[in-house]
C-alpha cells in the first residue's frame, strides 16, 4: 500500500509559493523573451510585492504544515518581511549595476529569489532537517551569487572560498543533528520541547555535543567569531550587490535559523548553551570592531562590521526574554535598511565615477559630501545608524536588545558591548570625516570638477537604484525617529511563534 499522501494548505505557504514559482517564471521570460530586462526587473518586484502582502494576509492565522515539519506563524511572516526587504532593495540597486558589470541575465535575479525561498524555509521550519534543508537552498544561491563576475578573479575566488568554508560547516550542522537525534529520538520541535523539558540541567554529553555543533553551522552563516574566516575576502570580491544581499539577508537567515532553534526547543537548555554564545558573541563584536577600525577597503570595513553587528543580536538572544526576541527582529530589520543602503551607496559612486570604476579605497571617498552632496549625506546617514548614533534606527535597535540583556542578568555583556559600540563609532565616523573633512586628491579631484545637478545625478545613477537608497535612508530616519510602532509590532510577532 502507497503511504499517504500529506495534505498541504497552500495559503499556509504562500509566501514561499510566491517565490519559487516567480523565480522559476523569472527564467522563463528571460529565456522566452528578446530584450526582457525591464520586463525580468519588473516581474521580480511584482513577485516581492506579492511574497509581503501574502505574508501580512496571513499574519495572524499559525498553521503548521508539511507534518509539522513548517510553522506559519507570526515569527514566520515576520522573519518573511525582513528578506523581501533585503531581497527587494537589492533588486532595485541591482537594475544599473548588473548592467555595467555585464551580468544581467535571468539566473541573477532567479537565484536571488531561490535564496529568499530558503530563508523563508529556515525561518519557518519547526524540524530539524527542514531548517537544514533551507539552508541548503539559500547557501547553494548564494555561492554561484558571489561568483557571477566570471571575469574577475577575486569574484571566483570569493565564491570557491565561500563553497568549501559552507560544505564544511553544512557537515557540521548535519553531525550536529544526527547527535541531537541520536540522544532524543526525534528532530521535531514539538517533541524536543517536551523531552529536553525533561532533561533541563541533565543533559547528555551525546546532546550537549550535538547543539555545539549546531553552534559550529549556525555560527559560519551569521559570521560569528572564531567562523567568520571567509567573510572579509567573500564580501570584497563578491559582486557589491550581492554582497549587501549577503551582509543583510543571508545573516538574517541565520538568525532566523538559530531563533527558531535555541529559543525554541533548545530553550530548556539555556544554562548549558547561553555561556558558551556569551564568549562567541563578546569575541565576535570585539574582533569584529577592532579589525573594522584598520580597514581602508571600505567592503573589507563593512565585512568585519557585519561580523561586530553578529555579536550584537546574539545579545538578544542570549537574553531569552520577550524583549530580546522582539529587539532581534527590529535589529534585523533596521539593519537590513543600513546595510544594503550602504553597499547601494557604492554601487551609485560607481555610476557617477566616469570609468564606472568602484571607488573601494576610502580615499576615494574624500570630498564626496560636497561633490555628490545627496549620496555623502545617505552614507553619512547610513554610518550613524550602523554606529547606533541617535536619531536614527541603529540607536534605537541597540537600546532594545541592550536593555532586554540587562532585565535577564546580563549586566557584563551589556558593558562589554556599550564599550565595543564606542569603539565602533571610530570607524564609522572616520568614513564622515572622508566626505566632509578631506580635500580629495588626484583624479577624484578632477571628478569634483563634474557637473552634475539633482537630475543628472539620478539618470546617472538609475532611477531605480536611487528609488532603492531613498526608501533605505527614508527608512532608518522613520525607525529612528517613530520607533514605538514598530518595537511592538516586532514584540508582538515574536510572542506569536511556536
Amino acid at each position: 500500500m502507497l503511504p499517504e499522501i500529506p495534505s498541504v494548505n497552500l495559503t499556509a505557504v504562500l509566501p514561499l509559493v510566491w517565490l519559487c514559482l516567480g523565480a522559476i517564471a523569472v527564467l522563463m521570460v528571460d529565456v522566452f523573451m528578446k530584450d526582457a530586462r525591464g520586463w525580468v526587473e519588473g516581474l521580480g518586484l511584482v513577485i516581492l510585492a506579492g511574497t509581503a502582502a501574502s505574508a501580512i494576509a496571513i499574519w495572524d492565522t499559525p498553521q503548521r504544515v508539511f507534518n509539522g515539519m513548517f510553522s506559519s506563524d507570526r515569527v514566520t511572516q515576520a522573519f518573511t518581511l525582513i528578506f523581501v526587504l533585503g531581497t527587494a532593495l537589492t533588486w532595485l540597486l541591482s537594475y544599473n549595476y548588473t548592467a555595467r558589470e555585464g551580468i544581467a541575465r535571468g539566473e541573477y535575479y532567479a537565484l536571488l529569489l531561490f535564496a529568499a525561498g530558503g530563508m523563508v524555509i529556515m525561518a519557518g521550519g519547526t524540524n530539524l532537517v527542514t531548517i537544514f534543508l533551507g539552508l541548503e537552498v539559500m547557501s547553494i544561491a548564494s555561492y554561484v551569487l558571489a561568483g557571477l563576475l566570471k571575469t574577475r578573479l577575486a569574484s571566483s575566488e570569493a565564491s570557491m572560498k565561500y563553497f568549501l568554508m559552507g560544505a564544511f560547516a553544512s557537515g557540521f550542522l548535519l553531525y550536529g543533528i544526527a547527535l541531537i537525534y541520536g540522544s532524543t529520538g526525534s528532530l521535531d520541535h514539538a517533541i524536543l520541547s517536551e523531552r529536553l523539558a525533561d532533561q533541563s540541567g541533565a543533559a547528555d554529553w551525546l546532546l550537549l555535543v550535538g547543539i555545539g555543533l549546531l553552534v559550529v553551522g549556525f555560527g559560519f552563516k551569521v559570521a560569528a567569531v572564531p567562523f567568520h574566516m571567509w567573510a572579509p575576502d567573500v564580501y570584497e570580491g563578491a559582486p557589491t550587490s550581492v554582497t549587501g544581499f549577503m551582509a543583510a539577508a543571508v545573516k538574517a537567515a541565520g538568525f532566523a535559523a538559530l531563533f527558531r532553534v535555541f529559543a525554541g526547543p533548545l530553550a530548556a537548555l539555556h544554562v548549558d548553551w547561553g555561556g558558551i554564545l556569551w564568549v562567541v558573541a563578546v569575541l565576535t563584536m570585539t574582533l569584529g570592531n577592532v579589525a573594522a577600525i584598520t580597514q581602508r577597503n571600505i567592503k573589507r570595513m563593512l565585512a568585519y562590521s557585519s561580523i561586530a553587528h553578529a555579536g550584537y543580536l546574539l545579545v538578544a538572544l542570549i537574553a531569552l526574554n520577550e524583549t530580546g526576541s522582539g529587539g532581534l527582529l527590529f535589529y534585523l530589520f533596521q539593519y537590513t535598511l543600513s546595510t544594503v543602503g550602504a553597499f547601494g551607496v557604492i554601487i551609485a559612486l560607481g555610476a557617477m565615477n566616469r570609468d564606472g570604476r568602484e571607488s573601494l579605497e576610502l580615499s576615494e571617498y574624500d570630498g564626496l559630501g560636497f561633490r555628490h552632496p545627496v549620496l555623502g549625506f545617505i552614507l553619512a546617514l547610513f554610518m550613524f545608524s550602523l554606529a547606533g548614533l541617535p536619531p536614527t534606527a541603529g540607536f534605537m535597535g541597540k537600546v532594545y536588545i541592550f536593555s532586554a540583556a540587562v532585565q535577564a542578568g546580563y549586566t557584563w555583556l551589556v558593558i562589554i558591548a556599550v564599550l565595543n559600540s564606542v569603539a565602533a563609532v571610530t570607524y564609522y565616523l572616520g568614513v564622515v570625516v572622508h566626505l566632509y573633512m578631506r580635500e580629495p586628491e588626484g583624479a577624484v579631484a578632477g571628478d569634483a570638477k563634474m557637473e552634475a545637478g539633482p537630475g543628472a545625478a539620478v539618470l546617472r545613477v538609475g532611477v531605480l537604484t536611487a528609488a532603492g537608497l531613498l526608501i533605505a535612508g527614508w527608512g532608518t530616519l522613520q525607525l529612528g525617529i517613530f520607533p514605538s510602532q514598530a518595537l511592538a509590532l516586532a514584540r508582538w510577532a515574536a510572542a506569536g511563534g511556536f
